[in-house]
């Protein structure tokens, strides 16, 4: 309240009773009644412990004692995040059931400090208490602690402007990483396929994405560091990023965006877990308990990852990374000629474009363009799209390892660009319609991208450093 206001309303009242205005907060604009008060905060700190544990919103809203569609819309509104601090308040502030004390004592006719004696607070908190928490919807005062409750939280609350929202240089920064588009190395830009139109859905699946930059909230608030490393203003925490996509009315980013993110979720989700059947393939010297100790160690380059990723109409991209850098190869495997129109022969040629016949063609094209020190091993899951391995170990001098059944986690760096890549190439798609210039653009925008474990430095960064390695005076190195 202004200086010129207070001034206005208080030139005929009383010194003493200024001070008493002054402490009650009673030139606060009235406070707008939303009908019946939400539930206290003890109850939605409840509700929001019970979802870290994992149950449905359904249930955690029953077991707090509030109704499902609230429970769904808290849920919904936030983002799947806790909106509010799970930290209970200190003793200093009276809890929910002291005010439910307060009213019962109030309502059996005990004066304050009777009140005060009995819950064990200073009398003078109790009188104000009721002075300023009271129900006057009636004409009078008359305290109920529903509505103390919700007239306190509302008094507490400290409106804080969204970093995002006043510093619009760090926010033209978080977007366009988050929805930048892709480019080629030339500079030129790639389109990428046309998304339906955003419905706000949590995850719709089974749809094409926008391409786009897509930087994780963790990279880019740790980029900002390297980036501007001088400049204190830029800076944002990975969390503010997410609570300004999930929470509704929270920061200045459209919550379209969210379709920028790896996983696409307008929600945060529990993580879903894929198992593979093992196939019979695999010998026992291509088991991964044969694969050499170097391979282990990430500090010793030119060992690989490799896997599919499958699309619909027997459609797939091979993936390759490699271990020690990250960076990422994309292997363009187009369907063969007559697919689709020559009828099934059973133990025929694969016309999908990733049987062993062409896999093993477009694999070897494409690790013959890497040096030989940068192509010792490859692990592999128990895919038959490799099971002729042994002819692209001799052709290109690079072993190749399966890993164990059910055992994704032994190719951790495979896995998790895979996830990344879904981004692109969302499962329940034809990824047969994208040439070998567009992966190509996709793999370049990935290894582009910084890397938390290379200490915020990019694939290409990295990889580039092992070629000059190799380069090196008293280093053989082959085309």
């Amino acid at each position: 309240m202004a200086t010129v206001d207070w001034s206005r309303k208080t030139s005929d009242v009383p010194e003493g009773l200024r001070r008493q205005w002054r402490a009650d907060r009673a030139l606060r604009p009235p406070v707008r009644s939303p009908g019946r008060p939400e539930p206290s905060r003890a109850v939605q700190r409840q509700f929001w412990r019970l979802i870290a544990t994992g149950v449905t919103s359904a249930e955690a809203a029953v077991r707090v004692g509030v109704s499902v569609p609230v429970g769904s819309r808290w849920f919904r509104h936030a983002g799947g995040m806790p909106p509010i601090s799970l930290v209970e308040p200190t003793g200093r502030y009276l809890s929910f059931e002291e005010r439910e004390e307060i009213a019962i004592l109030r309502a059996r006719g005990q004066g304050v400090r009777e009140i005060a004696r009995a819950i064990g607070r200073d009398p003078g908190a109790i009188s104000r208490e009721l002075r300023r928490n009271a129900a006057t919807r009636s004409g009078k005062q008359e305290y109920r602690a529903v509505v103390a409750q919700w007239k306190a939280q509302q008094a507490a609350k400290r409106p804080k402007t969204a970093k995002l929202v006043k510093n619009d240089r760090l926010r033209e920064y978080v977007q366009e990483r988050l929805a930048g588009s892709i480019r080629r190395p030339d500079g030129t830009f790639v389109d990428g396929p046309t998304p339906p139109a955003w419905k706000g859905l949590n995850k719709a699946r089974r749809a094409d994405r926008c391409w786009s930059r897509a930087w994780s909230p963790e990279q880019i608030s740790q980029r900002l560091k390297v980036d501007f490393p001088d400049d204190e203003s830029m800076r944002i925490s990975h969390e503010a990023i997410y609570q300004s996509l999930f929470i509704e009315g929270r920061g200045a980013l459209k919550r379209e965006l969210v379709a920028c993110l790896r996983t696409g979720r307008a929600l945060r989700a529990p993580r879903a877990r894929t198992r593979n059947k093992a196939q019979g393939h695999v010998t026992a010297d291509v088991v991964l308990s044969e694969r050499p100790a170097e391979a282990d160690d990430r500090a010793v380059h030119g060992h690989w990852e490799g896997d599919l990723i499958i699309g619909t109409g027997r459609s797939a991209i091979g993936t390759l990374v490699e271990r020690s850098s990250r960076a990422t190869l994309l292997v363009h495997l187009p369907r063969m000629e007559g697919h689709g129109e020559t009828p099934y022969v059973k133990n025929g040629p694969a016309l999908g474009g990733y049987g062993a016949v062409a896999m093993n063609a477009a694999l070897t094209a494409l690790m013959t363009t890497l040096p030989e020190q940068l192509r010792k091993t490859i692990t592999w899951d128990r895919g038959k799209e490799l099971s002729g391995h042994a002819t692209f170990a001799l052709e290109t001098g690079t072993k190749v390892f399966f890993a164990d059944p059910h055992s994704p986690w032994q190719r951790p760096t495979n896995e998790n660009t895979n996830g990344l890549l879904r981004q692109y190439f969302p499962k329940g798609t034809d990824l047969s319609r994208w040439s070998a210039e567009d992966l190509e653009a996709v793999a370049y925008t990935l290894n582009n991208r910084p890397r938390k474990v290379l200490g915020w430095k990019t694939p290409a960064e990295v990889f580039d450093e092992q070629l000059r390695s190799l380069q090196q005076p008293g280093v053989a190195s082959t085309g």
